[in-house]
């Protein structure tokens, strides 16, 4: 078989064997599923060896009409963010997956793509459900450390990961603002297929714009991840956690990861309980979440996602959390 995935089989194994030796050989490339912005692979090597082919092509992302509106300082996709934020994790010591190599050349192929480490172990989700007590207990106080770690490496101005200085008009703004300007786009595109937003298009905004006007500036952010629930957290055998899908991570108000953390972690939340986040900013990115996952579903649906399943249950959850907070704030 030539053509196994994005690379074709001789590619790739070309590059196995640089990487790991002239003995290494390919039995089998198998694509991975949930990945809504990027392709990713299992390699298994005849030896038992085994690792991951990240491939960052825009044909496959779900949301290629979002990011060529978006600006560049709203993105999370692409393989230098992936590079970039890795490097900083790694700096820290939180554990995400070692990257082996990193091809943005364009020389064989349009896209970039990345062999990164196998963590051999489910989805911290898997830990979560299941019965074992002292081992959710331990993964969770561990995921709680790495993040804390993150939320404890603050900068005076935010955005991506790398440099030293504010890049421009970052400063100056603050970075609420870049997600009240996404809500209000996310309304728009969920009012366009949603009745229930439809008709209650004008109150869901007065309530974003209510909650929006009690925030008060800030000069010190914090590293986040930008997406983190339990999708996102590898564990091994060793119950240790590693960090997922990083393109996102940047340094920005923690509130906004700890809105999503929130909701998404459930009673696990008391993991990375924080005594001195501003409630009026989770208040804020909470419903912010609301809006954007509501319109996100949406997308994912309108777009071919494979689990259609998950993604109008995503946009049905959400559109109920949002119209549920809107009644209190509008």
């Amino acid at each position: 078989m030539e053509d196994v995935c994005h690379l074709k089989r001789s590619d790739l194994q070309e590059e196995m064997r640089r990487l790991f030796g002239s003995a290494c050989l390919i039995a089998r490339v198998e694509r991975m599923s949930g990945g809504a912005q990027k392709a990713v692979y299992k390699v298994e090597c005849a030896d038992g060896f085994a690792c991951v082919l990240y491939v960052w092509d825009l044909g496959v992302n779900y949301f290629r009409e979002d990011l060529q509106v978006m600006e560049p300082e709203a993105w999370s996709y692409g393989s230098e963010l992936f590079e970039t934020n890795h490097h900083e994790l790694t700096r820290l010591g939180v554990r995400t997956p070692g990257l082996y190599s990193l091809n943005r050349k364009k020389d064989r192929y349009p896209f970039d793509y990345a062999l990164v480490e196998y963590i051999d172990g489910p989805k911290a989700e898997t830990c979560l459900n299941g019965g074992d007590a002292k081992a959710k207990d331990r993964v969770m106080r561990k995921i709680g450390e790495m993040v804390s770690t993150m939320h404890a490496t603050e900068r005076t101005f935010w955005g991506k990961t790398g440099g030293s200085d504010a890049p421009g008009g970052t400063a100056l703004r603050s970075c609420h603002l870049v997600q009240l300007e996404n809500a209000r786009k996310q309304l728009a595109y969920a009012a366009n297929h949603l009745d229930s937003f439809r008709t209650n298009r004008n109150r869901l905004l007065d309530a974003l714009n209510r909650l929006e006007s009690r925030i008060e500036p800030r000069h010190r952010y914090g590293l986040i991840h930008g997406e983190l629930g339990p999708d996102h957290v590898l564990v091994n055998g060793q119950l240790e956690p590693y960090l997922i899908d990083i393109e996102g991570a940047e340094y920005f108000d923690i509130e906004h990861e700890h809105s999503f953390l929130e909701f998404r972690f459930g009673e696990s939340y008391r993991y990375f309980a924080n005594p001195s986040l501003d409630p009026d900013r989770m208040r804020f990115y909470r419903y912010h979440h609301f809006l954007s996952l509501t319109a996100g579903g949406l997308k994912l649906l309108h777009r071919g996602f494979p689990d259609q399943a998950f993604a109008r249950g995503l946009a049905e959850a959400h559109s109920r959390n949002a119209l549920r907070m809107m009644e209190e704030w509008a």
